[in-house]
């Protein structure tokens, strides 16, 4: 790789437990094996030259490109087209199932359907982000990469007579070599992670099984997609990246199947998402419900469940909820840098795990009360382990409620009393209510009821400046926060209140640059970290949402419309947006897309309420 593609240039395939990114170039840059969280076995994204990659290309130096996604499937095409003819590299990763596996398959396709093509095929694996070696075994079927801990096989499709079209396997090291289709044909190889046997050759028929059962398994699994408003293309193609950034044994989702991708290009804002925040998580039960998907769904909330249930009585410092886990629900999230590698276009350092992991973050309980309410009025229900233990986290947080906290941005510059975190702790306290009102069950009614008011009384005195006309970010600051357009989402506070309309004015004039939003200004409320940071587009479709709950339907739709021109050409969106389009952060971002939906779902059936006749 001779320089890095912008991040927006890459499409994401995966089997439910693991995935990669493959460039508009054909190459896969991007690939943790066996799980998203587990080291990198390609990482040219953030090393192009210690990473490893996996690259097919044409033979001819000119050449142009296209790249989609088979209509409602999670099955990639990258298009070639010379002037000798047009080939296409079809890549997926056959779904794997509920049971956690090493083995995994990644599926390269190759087509010639037109003319001729030759294709040049380099797979350069570099395990444990590069740090471990590895040995290479060429065999007269194929080949196998071995390093210490895990072992890729390569296994080539072929057909008899095929040795006029694939020129030798070559390689001390990296594999190389060549083949040639002519229009009509079509071969490819699958790399196999802890295969079972040794390398061997695949049939045509075999390869052409493994295909239809992919496009099979994504259609029948976005056919039970209730969605059927404006912008519904968008909507499922949001819907099938949160499925293939779902750990399927578990049920949680991954902020982003990425580390390390930077913030501020050069800058040290540079996060590992591959794990699972309760805070995003949560929001993915609105989305997946409002959608249809109740199996995924009720996976998280069993998930969740078991979160609640694990640490209740034993708290600690920073309460019975971590922030975030690992998918399987452990939570050994140590940060440490990858100091041998060099950051995506210079930008270091380059971290995994995640140091924020044992942040103070009083929020998260809201989110996970809100969440299981909303499922329980869909008929996700709580047991009653579950609930006891649910009642133990809220008497803690009757206790901690009060006090400073990091806050939803996990900023690095110290506690503050975050004004979102008090919102949140009343959300928690009223849906717990409204639970034990539903359900008939046992609580401390009285106490939580008593602490709900007294958030609520406190944040319309501490968290509103008069002079600014609006909510601020934490107490005794006059600095707006983009987080806070949930208040009016939560039923905090309703959308027509004039503090809210005054609010949501402050933050047109100030957060808001031509539709896109930023979280917070960091000049004015310094965050511990150096250096500036993008549009954040989970802030910007949270500001589609409650312009709709507001009645402001135009300018609701219209910023919908533009922030649909900074997908990338997929679809897809990561976490920022600079001011010249180009996206930052961590790809494809879970919290983005679940935002997305939400905005959709609740314009659309705003728009259809006005245009019957209501509101």
């Amino acid at each position: 790789m001779d320089e890095y593609p912008p991040i927006e240039n890459h499409g994401l395939i995966g089997d439910l437990q693991t995935a990669a990114l493959v460039t508009t170039e054909g190459t896969i840059d991007w690939y943790c094996c066996p799980r998203f969280d587990s080291p990198s076995v390609f990482g040219a994204l953030l090393d192009r030259e210690k990473g490893g990659h996996f690259t097919v290309v044409p033979a001819h130096k000119t050449y142009a490109t296209k790249q989609l996604y088979l209509p409602d499937t999670a099955i990639l095409v990258t298009r070639f087209m010379t002037e000798a003819g047009a080939g296409e590299v079809v890549d997926f990763m056959p779904v794997t199932g509920h049971t956690a596996t090493d083995r995994h398959r990644l599926v390269r396709m190759l087509r010639c359907v037109r003319g001729s093509m030759t294709f040049e095929i380099d797979i350069a694996p570099r395990f444990d982000y590069g740090r471990k070696p590895h040995k290479l075994h060429i065999t007269e079927h194929g080949a196998v990469f071995a390093s210490e801990d895990l072992e890729l096989t390569v296994h080539p499709v072929r057909e008899p007579g095929d040795e006029r079209l694939l020129t030798p396997l070559t390689g001390d090291h990296d594999l190389r070599f060549s083949l040639t289709l002519q229009a009509g044909q079509q071969r490819g190889l699958v790399l196999e992670s802890s295969a079972e046997g040794p390398p061997h050759e695949i049939r045509l028929a075999e390869f052409q099984d493994l295909f239809d059962d992919t496009v099979r398994y994504w259609r029948s699994w976005l056919g039970q997609s209730r969605y059927t408003g404006r912008w519904r293309e968008a909507v499922e193609r949001s819907a099938v990246t949160l499925k293939l950034m779902t750990y399927a044994p578990s049920g949680a989702v991954v902020a982003a199947p990425t580390a390390g991708l930077p913030e501020q290009v050069g800058g040290e804002r540079n996060w590992d998402y591959r794990f699972t925040w309760i805070r995003d998580a949560s929001f993915s039960v609105y989305a997946l419900l409002g959608l249809g998907f109740k199996e995924e769904a009720t996976a998280f909330i069993r998930w969740l469940g078991d979160r609640v249930q694990e640490k209740a009585g034993n708290q600690g410092d920073t309460g019975p909820l971590n922030i975030m886990y690992r998918v399987d629900g452990s939570s050994d999230l140590v940060e440490e840098i990858l100091e041998h590698w060099e950051g995506y276009q210079g930008s270091t350092p380059v971290r995994i795990g995640n140091g924020a992991a044992t942040q103070l973050q009083l929020d998260i309980y809201g989110e996970a009360l809100d969440s299981i309410y909303f499922a329980h009025r869909h008929g996700i229900q709580l047991g009653h382990h579950g609930w006891t233990s649910l009642r133990t986290n809220l008497d803690w947080l009757v206790d901690h409620w009060d006090r400073p906290d990091e806050g939803l941005w996990e900023t690095r510059g110290g506690r503050q009393n975050f004004t979102y975190g008090r919102v949140m702790s009343w959300v928690a306290f009223d849906r717990a209510l409204r639970l034990a009102a539903a359900t008939g069950r046992p609580a401390s009614s009285n106490r939580w009821n008593s602490e709900r008011d007294k958030i609520y009384e406190q944040v319309l005195t501490q968290g509103w400046d008069p002079e600014r006309g609006a909510f601020v970010q934490h107490y005794g600051s006059d600095v707006l926060d983009s987080s806070l357009l949930r208040t009016p989402t939560v039923g905090f506070i309703t959308p027509d209140d004039p503090m809210w309309q005054s609010t949501l004015n402050a933050m047109d004039r100030e957060l808001v640059t031509d539709s896109l939003v930023y979280r917070y200004n960091p000049e004015a409320s310094p965050d511990g970290l150096r250096g500036s940071e993008g549009t954040f587009s989970l802030c910007t479709f949270m500001y589609v949402d409650a312009l709709a709950r507001a009645g402001r339907l135009d300018q609701a739709r219209l910023v919908l419309e533009k922030m649909l021109t900074y997908a990338n050409h997929l679809g897809l969106y990561s976490e920022e947006i600079d001011l010249t389009g180009r996206q930052l952060g961590n790809f494809p971002q879970a919290f983005t897309h679940l935002a997305f939906i939400d905005a959709a779902i609740t314009l659309d059936a705003t728009l259809n309420r006005a245009r019957d006749g209501g509101i």
